[in-house]
């Protein structure tokens, strides 16, 4: 034998075993699952994704990761609405104190003009007392 190959594959009646036939049902339980668990089983819902770093959770939406709990536990979305609050009644405050400073603004000059009117009501009297 030129390669040195064992005898056995010199021999002209070499026949190997043939091996045993697969079986061709799948061995999986998933094929035998109705649609809903199909679905369920293999992502076909979608939740939301979230992650849960340093105690802190955060979940995707709308193309961002947003803190579930922002600081002292107070979530995002709850943070979020009080921020817009705090700006709405910080705006409303600034109007008011600006209506108020025009309105003493107004005291003030309708002040000024009845003092200036009784002045000279009373330089008037005094003019026609002294004839």
């Amino acid at each position: 034998m030129p390669l040195g190959l064992p005898t056995v594959f010199g021999q002209k009646g070499f026949s190997p075993k043939k091996s045993e036939a697969r079986k061709s049902a799948s061995l999986s339980n998933l094929a035998n699952l109705d649609a809903s668990d199909r679905a369920r089983e293999f992502g076909l819902e979608y939740g939301e994704a979230s992650i849960k770093l340093n105690g802190a959770e955060f979940k995707f939406e709308d193309g961002l990761w947003q803190a579930e709990s922002g600081v002292g536990g107070v979530p995002h979305k709850e943070m979020i609405k009080l921020k817009k609050e705090n700006e709405r009644l910080t705006d409303e405050n600034n109007m008011l104190k600006l209506k108020l400073d025009i309105l003493l603004d107004m005291v003030s000059e309708t002040t000024a003009e009845c003092q200036l009117l009784e002045k000279e009501r009373d330089d008037a009297f005094r003019k026609t007392k002294i004839r």
